[in-house]
């Protein structure tokens, strides 16, 4: 079963050593970074929300969600939204499911509104990264025909 858990002491190192599959690694920044970006955002304004994705007892993923600001460049449904800035799982841990049911729960503590009331939730993706825009897809978000970063937009409607 999927879990989503805080990152804490003790489990940091676990998170920080996970990686995607060689060919996946131009897609998604290390968790390493990732986490380091949500100290630079909080200081700066914005609300980041790391968390580690489980399977039972074992870490195997990793997802970052933003409300409002993300630091990078946003679209226009940015302000008073969730956006799901990275999001990844483990190269050994990949093609069991895990990734959808992740994504099941991600969008389950999302509408939790955790930090604040939100309309939309977005994700902007590499445009040749077709696994991602299927997940993103089957769980109803669209292109929104705005390009941020010279990725495409795609958006649910919370």
């Amino acid at each position: 079963m999927i879990t989503l858990r805080k990152i804490t002491l003790e489990n940091r190192r676990a998170i920080f050593n996970l990686e995607v599959a060689e060919d996946q690694q131009r897609f998604v920044a290390s968790n390493l970074s990732s986490v380091a970006s949500c100290y630079v955002l909080t200081t700066n304004g914005g609300t980041p929300i790391p968390l580690a994705i489980y399977a039972d007892e074992e870490p195997v993923g990793f997802v970052m969600i933003t409300y409002g600001i993300t630091g990078y460049e946003i679209p226009s449904i940015a302000h008073d939204s969730y956006c799901i800035l990275r999001l990844m799982i483990d190269r050994e841990h990949q093609n069991r499911g895990y990734g959808r049911e992740a994504m099941t729960k991600i969008l389950e503590f999302i509408r939790t509104f955790p930090a604040g009331p939100a309309t939309y939730c977005w994700i902007q993706y590499e445009a040749d990264n077709l696994p991602a825009r299927k997940l993103y897809e089957s769980f109803g978000f669209r292109e929104n025909g705005e390009v941020c970063d010279n990725e495409p937009v795609t958006v649910l409607k919370l």
